[in-house]
């Protein structure tokens, strides 16, 4: 087998490697599907709730940290937000942030 032929593997491999993540990772997607009952689905809402598709990262972390703490009132996200480490908010954000409003 000449090297050319070997070298064809293994710059596909790395063609595969160097690839973009996938949209969106199945364990941010389960834990913002606690939040599709509320927010809508992916984050659409269709209520006076407001949607959390396509807001920045950062600002549903802001947010969610701020509910966490106790620095922001709320109904019930205090109380959700608590139930979540700040890994998996981060998960959530990102999933939201990438979601089509």
């Amino acid at each position: 087998m000449s090297r050319s032929l070997l070298l064809i593997p293994a710059l596909c491999c790395a063609a595969m490697a160097t690839q973009a993540a996938p949209p969106a990772l199945p364990a941010a997607q389960s834990l913002a599907a606690t939040c599709f009952n509320c927010h809508g689905p992916h984050g659409v809402s269709t209520t006076a709730i407001p949607s959390l598709a396509g807001r920045p990262a950062a600002s549903i972390v802001s947010l969610m940290t701020e509910y966490k703490s106790g620095q922001r009132p709320g109904t019930i996200m205090p109380q959700i937000a608590k139930g979540y480490t700040d890994t998996q908010i981060q998960l959530i954000a990102e999933y939201f942030a990438q979601q089509h409003p």
